[in-house]
């Protein structure tokens, strides 16, 4: 089952264009890689499919529901971690997720049991009592996973989430989301670090607003593994992980 679906999406700034006829999909079940260097358009295609921007060209489907014509069902099925941590500090992470599943709609048991499960899925039970202050990064990034899967959502979208992270904790969260994915979740994982990427996980090379490549990670073009062949389709002249 498609999850999510991108047809032919376009999206300009004044004269600037930061996507360029984008179509790509993400079926159920399924980790996607959306890889491109700083400014490749991954954070614009975010906010159009937060509805942080509205599209001007093409169609964006999740889990079958046109985002322009139903945004509230759309939207509803989407759980989202953005770049910049929304935590607050002060709140026990229980409180700043019976916070956010009030926003859903979730009081009450029904919420108890949501923000049980999630914390469980993302080995954070233990710290349910704890102040976010507290943690280090990676578990408040976990937190923030874990709150956007209290509604249950059907995709899972998340815009370079292991940013400032130290190798252990950006690779614990790597395993936690495809394991998510393992799960039934089809996610889209924004990221410019080849490392964080497996060999048949979906990947999505976006480049100046366009798609360069779209398949498996270990099925790029030029047959010399993903590292080289980022830096081969985008010019980048900087270091890539192997």
């Amino acid at each position: 089952m498609i999850g999510l679906e991108i047809s032919h999406v376009s999206y300009s700034y004044g004269s600037s264009k930061a996507l360029d006829d984008v179509s790509f999909s993400v079926k159920a079940g399924r980790f996607c890689a959306l890889l491109g260097p700083n400014g490749a358009g991954k954070s614009t295609l975010f906010a159009l499919l937060t509805r942080l921007l509205v599209t001007g060209e093409g169609r964006i489907s999740v889990a079958g529901f046109d985002i322009a014509r139903d945004p509230r069902a759309a939207l509803a099925r989407i759980g989202v971690v953005f770049q910049q941590p929304t935590l607050d500090l002060d709140m026990t992470v229980r409180r700043n997720l019976n916070y956010f599943a009030g926003l859903h709609g979730l009081s009450g048991r029904p919420a108890a049991a949501a923000i049980e499960a999630a914390l469980t899925q993302l080995g954070m039970a233990e710290r349910a009592d704890e102040r976010v202050r507290a943690l280090n990064g990676g578990h408040r990034r976990r937190m923030e996973i874990a709150r956007a899967l209290i509604h249950g959502p059907e995709i899972l979208l998340l815009d370079e989430p292991t940013v400032g992270l130290d190798a252990a904790s950006r690779q614990a969260i790597t395993d936690h989301v495809h394991l998510l994915a393992e799960s039934g979740l089809a996610v889209l994982w924004a990221t410019h670090l080849v490392d964080e990427i497996r060999p048949d996980d979906q990947a999505v090379v976006l480049h100046r607003g366009k798609i360069l490549s779209n398949g498996s990670a270990d099925g790029l073009p030029g047959g010399q593994g993903l590292a080289k062949a980022f830096l081969t389709m985008t010019g980048e002249k900087r270091e890539v992980p192997a």
